[in-house]
């Protein structure tokens, strides 16, 4: 029996990251490429959980700012944005080791996560980027209410959303990194496939 039809062709990235902030789509679209090239997902979420497992505040206060001041995240949108971007950058060497290990293996992997810097694209080859970004802040309130309804209507979280994607977008644009758009959701896997040059995603 001949399989070869059934086999997806191999991707010409080593890692492809996939960022975005939260709440437009970037985990669900992350886990369809994934299973259209039979590569696994790293979620930066992990990274972060084991960070904090094996460090204390003092030596990375950014990354634990959640667990330290859980207060800070009620300050408003601006300030909180700030601070994710300090978080973004602190957990960069530790994403771009999980990146290089990848590229240096020969072992495809999707990366996704709301703290993957569009830098991430120019500091190694092998790696392709894109960025999912919904700028309708009523799009991300009801992403958040579909996902987590228990919480009800998340009004400050979906505007620390769009604040943070609106930056994200606008260094990946300096960086010449695809910045896509998560609606229409039926053909996005395809949209990216097409903004990372994998063009023959069906």
């Amino acid at each position: 029996m001949n399989d070869t039809h059934e086999q997806p062709p191999p991707p010409d990235w080593r890692v492809l990251a996939v960022g975005g902030a939260s709440g437009t789509g970037k985990t669900t679209v992350s886990r369809a490429l994934a299973r259209r090239f039979a590569v696994p997902v790293v979620e930066v979420d992990d990274i972060v959980e084991a960070l904090l497992a094996v460090t204390r505040p003092e030596h990375l206060p950014e990354v634990h700012i959640w667990r330290t001041h859980p207060e800070a995240a009620l300050q408003a949108p601006e300030s909180v944005v700030e601070r994710q971007i300090a978080i973004a950058r602190a957990l960069a060497p530790a994403v771009e080791a999980v990146v290089a290990n990848h590229v240096d293996t020969d072992t495809p992997v999707i990366v996704e996560g709301d703290y993957l810097l569009p830098d991430l694209v120019n500091s190694l080859d092998g790696v392709r980027a894109v960025l999912v970004h919904e700028d309708d802040e009523a799009q991300v309130t009801a992403n958040y209410l579909a996902r987590e309804p228990e919480a009800g209507p998340q009004h400050h979280r979906a505007r620390v959303s769009v604040l943070y994607g609106r930056w994200l977008a606008d260094r990946a644009r300096t960086l010449g990194v695809p910045v896509v758009a998560p609606r229409p959701w039926s053909d996005l896997p395809h949209r990216v496939g097409w903004a990372v040059g994998e063009h023959a995603l069906s």
